[in-house]
């Protein structure tokens, strides 16, 4: 177990600097942009008026035209610049606005991303935990800007890593906690990527196994050839040698790119949409490939980027850039004339089949690259923004899940309710939960669930101590009927709960949290079905929580096979207004609320 650090500074404070000072230099250089955007007019009117003198009353010499349009460059240059810095800082701005309102519990449809394109009613657990979509663990969590970053964290929460994986991922993130200035460049570099990066496209684009349209090495030289010959045919065309000079090479040359016209276009249609992604994408590898690790997770990852004195991905991706930039340069009809001339496309297809042979299986490494990184980062703004939630021990000796002070890290600290739990070979593998309705019970389930979640994926945790071992999870928390489907609520439950003994089939051990199992019956077969589910649960090595409202259904802890206990929560009815106190209490509860709760919201009973 790891201890919160006391060395961190407050997140709060350092994120209301940050910002301030962010915002302090957006306003800064609006009012730059504004002043270049007046001298900008002032001297393009300048040099308009100096080109009227010139050119139409020749009382200036043309050349004074040089000092107004070398000006103009400049402050065009210059202009840009400032315009690049300000929107920086602007989403420098954002980002500490959107770490603040997390730290401030207002975060809730204003994270980067849901995550609802993750979203699965399969899946054992996504949905009932609430992992994606508004308001989700996923929202919460995710400052990646890339696709690749998102799968990333995505595929971490839907799946416990290894003891082994967990360690490392708790390394890094204590490495990257405090490199705030490395999360912020990370984030808005991404920022600028955001919109173009497609993890699938680039990756599929770089290692298609589909034979290469163009790969010749000898029609390669043939093109360059005929369009070295057309130039040399064009000046002596100009040098008075005749017209067929320069005819007979560009027809030629014409012939030859229309027999190859098919390939080049399916070279340029691949190309296309990857390209745009890369682009930008090559700005978040550079950041990385200035930085040095520690921890042995980011060292290894980093070391995926060597390139043993080659031209680093960034370069390479820089230079794919300057090469589809080049093509697409065939389409300006000023230049187009010239294009078909030197055989543009030919030539600069050629170029970039060449370059996807010798770095394109390499773009899936650099995506992993990536990916990881941010999703790492992502747990280390979460380490950062909460110095007190200590990472958890990894145990591998038999099933444990041992919980001090635990917490659900979505709620609001004035809100939530800390409570202890231990589940595990040497003490009780099941708690049944009882309680009156609203009284705690489901988001007790969610709070192991979540932070479960929290702990295999590698990040840190919401309680004072944890201590667990590896297991998979299975929920039976928000089961849904399906009109379209044809599938009742109770179907949908017995469906999910089969789900879960499979797994437990399985390895490692299973965490099972099962909320008012099989209410959708009577309480008779209600009290038969989840006592045998149970049953085979345990015989599996499972460890979990259930719920009920049915006190009958307590009584399955009595027998020792099962190595179960009772707990449940209160409530008190105070001045007709129920009040809960959300405290996880020893044996079953012994009244119920839902005659006072049908009663306070007016119903006659």
């Amino acid at each position: 177990m790891t201890s919160p650090a006391d060395s961190f500074s407050d997140p709060h404070a350092v994120y209301t600097e940050r910002r301030d000072h962010r915002q302090a230099e957006a306003d800064a250089l609006a009012r730059l942009d504004g002043m270049l955007g007046n001298v900008r007019l002032a001297v393009f009117l300048t040099g308009a008026l100096a080109a009227w003198f010139s050119l139409a009353r020749p009382l200036l010499s043309p050349w004074w035209l040089v000092v107004p349009i070398l000006l103009f460059l400049a402050v065009v240059a210059r202009h840009n610049e400032i315009r690049r810095r300000r929107q920086r800082a602007q989403r420098a701005t954002s980002f500490y606005e959107a770490g603040l309102k997390r730290l401030e519990d207002r975060w809730a449809g204003s994270g980067v991303t849901t995550g609802a394109r993750f979203s699965d009613p399969a899946h054992p657990y996504a949905e009932d935990l609430d992992l994606f979509g508004r308001g989700s663990l996923f929202e919460y969590l995710c400052t990646a800007r890339t696709q690749a970053g998102e799968d990333c964290l995505a595929a971490w929460l839907r799946a416990p890593a290894s003891p082994e994986t967990i360690r490392a991922r708790q390394a890094a993130v204590q490495e990257l906690r405090p490199r705030l200035d490395l999360r912020e460049d990370m984030a808005l570099l991404g920022e600028e990527a955001r919109a173009a990066v497609a993890a699938g496209i680039m990756a599929a684009w770089g290692s298609s196994s589909a034979p290469a349209p163009l790969t010749s090495v000898r029609l390669r030289i043939v093109a360059a050839m005929l369009a070295a010959a057309t130039v040399i045919g064009l000046g002596a065309w100009a040098a008075g040698l005749g017209l067929l000079a320069f005819l007979v090479p560009l027809l030629v040359g014409q012939v030859f790119a229309a027999w190859l016209g098919g390939r080049v276009r399916q070279v340029v249609r691949a190309v296309e949409q990857p390209t745009r992604d890369l682009a930008l994408f090559s700005l978040i590898l550079a950041r990385l490939e200035n930085e040095t690790f520690a921890a042995p997770l980011l060292r290894e990852l980093r070391a995926l980027l060597d390139t043993d004195g080659k031209p680093p991905p960034s370069a390479r991706i820089a230079r794919l850039r300057l090469l589809i930039e080049l093509l697409e340069s065939r389409n300006n009809q000023v230049f187009a004339p010239v294009a078909i001339v030197l055989l543009w496309a030919t030539q600069f297809a050629f170029a970039i089949e060449a370059w996807r042979a010798h770095s394109g299986p390499q773009i899936a490494v650099w995506l992993r690259v990536v990916g990881e990184f941010e999703a790492l980062c992502s747990l280390a703004g979460y380490a950062y923004e909460h110095p007190a939630d200590p990472f958890p021990e990894i145990v591998e000796d038999g099933v444990c899940f041992e919980a001090e002070a635990l917490a659900h890290p979505l709620l609001p600290a004035a809100r939530s309710v800390a409570n202890d739990l231990r589940l595990g070979d040497d003490q009780r593998r099941l708690f049944v939960v009882s309680g009156s309705n609203m009284s705690g019970k489901s988001t007790l389930l969610r709070t192991v669930g979540v932070n479960t979640v929290l702990a295999l994926a590698g990040g840190p945790v919401r309680g004072h101590r944890l201590r667990l071992s590896p297991l998979s999870i299975g929920a039976s928390l928000r089961t849904q009927d399906s009109l379209q489907g044809g599938i009742s609520r109770f179907y949908a439950e017995i469906t999910r709960l089969r789900q879960i003994v499979e797994i437990g089939n399985g390895q490692p051990p299973l965490l099972f949290l099962l909320d008012e199992i099989l209410h959708g019956t009577n309480s008779h077969d209600r009290r038969v079905g989840a006592e045998a589910i149970i049953r085979a649960l345990a015989r599996r090595g499972a460890v979990g929580l259930v719920t009920t409202h049915d006190l009958a259904l307590t009584r399955i802890a009595d027998g020792p096979a099962l190595s179960a206990v009772n707990v449940h929560f209160e409530d008190q009815l105070e001045n007709g207004k129920m009040t809960f106190d959300y405290r996880l209490r020893a044996g079953v509860v012994e009244k119920s609320n839902a005659i006072e709760l049908m009663r306070a919201v007016g119903l006659e009973v």
